[in-house]
């Protein structure tokens, strides 16, 4: 609704100060020349927003105007008692601040939205963990935070993936929690990192202050950096002849392989099927795993290491067969 959405415009202002056309009509999912009418609708309605130009200009409200506006509709209520992700709030030492938070929203609501809260709240639950739970060491997350609020420098000593110790002077920027995993977002010498916190074996604030970029916005640097993680991800293209009776395990291959296209079933119910793993080493145990009913059929090469794998296979467990028997006849 309109009238939602120039409250949220209002709100928006109060919380930034200023802000691009481009960004308000991300934000609230709509075009900009929408934006621009409904500028005009509220400072036709006496709200005193203003257009500054330049490279740092936007929409700017005056620092005068306050709304104490609070009211929240239905479905804002129960995306408040939705969104609680529990694990991640404890991480932080947040947990008991946020159900008292909860339970202080929830006794300040009318009884009508208390009850469309709690029905929400019976009825959808929001488990943020995955099925492989993942146990990390965060012990040097309470050292983070306390650099991020107080906008100090820090001395890292971080482990790198390949097993080597550097030590670093970081400036904190923010913290991201990708499903369980928290990592850090630093500058280094003004170049922007990425830094898994489970990771960092030591964790010194500093009196120096930290450095903050004036157009760094957190969110947009960890969806700008997930993209180009993506498209740098290694890539092993394919192809396999499978069965019928594989294709719904396969529609569910996940992390181990991704099917990109699958041809018509032949006289037999087989199938070509084009496929995309990480690396060469997930290729040949994913055709494996599947025995006769999968065979490799390019590269050459992928075709080769998987005969080699099998072969090496049936020699283990003939071996294994051959000194059963020896032990057996010893026994008699």
């Amino acid at each position: 609704m309109r009238a939602d959405r120039l409250l949220s415009i209002l709100f928006l202002l109060q919380i930034h100060r200023r802000l691009t056309a481009g960004e308000l009509a991300r934000r609230l999912e709509v075009s900009e020349r929408t934006i621009h009418r409904d500028m005009d609708a509220l400072s036709t309605a006496g709200i005193p927003v203003t257009a500054e130009r330049g490279s740092n200009g936007g929409w700017v409200l005056l620092e005068d105007f306050r709304t104490n506006l609070t009211g929240l509709n239905e479905t804002e209520i129960q995306a408040m008692f939705l969104a609680n992700p529990t694990r991640l709030l404890t991480d932080l030492g947040l947990k008991q601040a946020a159900e008292s938070a909860l339970i202080k929203l929830l006794a300040a609501l009318p009884s009508m939205s208390r009850q469309g809260a709690e029905y929400a709240r019976q009825r959808i639950y929001v488990d943020a963990a995955g099925w492989h739970d993942v146990n990390e060491d965060i012990s040097a997350l309470p050292s983070l935070q306390e650099a991020i609020w107080q906008e100090r420098k820090m001395r890292l000593s971080y482990e790198r993936g390949d097993g080597a110790a550097v030590e670093r002077l970081v400036d904190p920027l923010g913290l991201v929690a990708k499903g369980n995993v928290w990592y850090l977002v630093a500058a280094v010498d003004g170049s922007l990192r990425t830094y898994r916190v489970s990771r960092v074996r030591a964790a010194v604030v500093t009196d120096e202050p930290a450095v903050r970029p004036d157009d760094f916005d957190l969110a947009a640097y960890w969806r700008q950096s997930t993209v180009d993680f993506r498209a740098n991800l290694p890539r092993y293209a394919a192809v396999v002849r499978a069965a019928s009776e594989t294709f719904p395990r396969m529609q569910h291959a996940g992390r181990f392989g991704r099917v990109e296209h699958i041809d018509p079933p032949d006289a037999n119910g087989w199938c070509r099927v084009e496929m995309m793993f990480d690396v060469e080493d997930e290729a040949v145990g994913y055709v494996l795993s599947y025995g006769p009913l999968m065979e490799a059929l390019e590269p050459a090469s992928l075709r080769e290491k998987v005969i080699e794998a099998a072969q090496g296979v049936v020699a283990m467990y003939q071996s294994i067969g051959q000194q059963e028997t020896v032990r057996d006849d010893f026994s008699l």
